[in-house]
């Protein structure tokens, strides 16, 4: 899906400094239904209204309308979404494509977890790559490469 925003705008959605190690997906950085409502919108990939964004969360997960509302009104208020008013209705539009959320929730997870023990999470990153993906560990070490020579290393 490709993002209809303008391609220089810079935003930095407010969440919380946790990650929930339990959860699935982007339920690590949001809410369960947070999640399920950003996955919706991005589904959608056009400006909805909630009533349409109700309806594609409830094909999967029985929620109220009320409830829906609820989770978009937070999202815009944590910079995820936009909202508009058209036609005597609110419509919402994610203001990130879901890569784009992907690699800031993931730079924000990594920045967080080296705090804890660089050397050791560094280690663990390549055990667990060697371990679940080695496809994976090798791309990784290109990426290492390629950023080693960039920066003259």
């Amino acid at each position: 899906m490709t993002s209809r925003r303008a391609p220089r705008e810079k935003i930095t959605p407010r969440w919380q400094d946790t990650v929930r190690l339990s959860a699935d997906g982007l339920a690590k950085v949001l809410g369960d239904l947070e999640a399920r409502v950003m996955q919706a919108m991005w589904k959608i990939d056009a400006p909805a209204t909630a009533r349409e964004a109700h309806e594609q969360v409830a094909r999967s997960h029985k929620v109220e309308l009320l409830t829906v509302i609820t989770v978009l009104n937070k999202l815009v208020a944590k910079g995820l979404l936009k909202r508009a008013k058209r036609d005597e209705l609110f419509h919402y539009e994610a203001r990130l494509s879901e890569h784009e959320f992907m690699a800031l929730a993931s730079r924000k997870a990594v920045e967080g977890i080296l705090s804890l023990a660089p050397d050791a999470v560094a280690a663990s990153l390549v055990d667990v790559l060697a371990e679940r993906d080695p496809v994976k560990l090798g791309e990784l070490a290109k990426l290492i490469r390629k950023r080693l020579r960039e920066q003259g290393g």
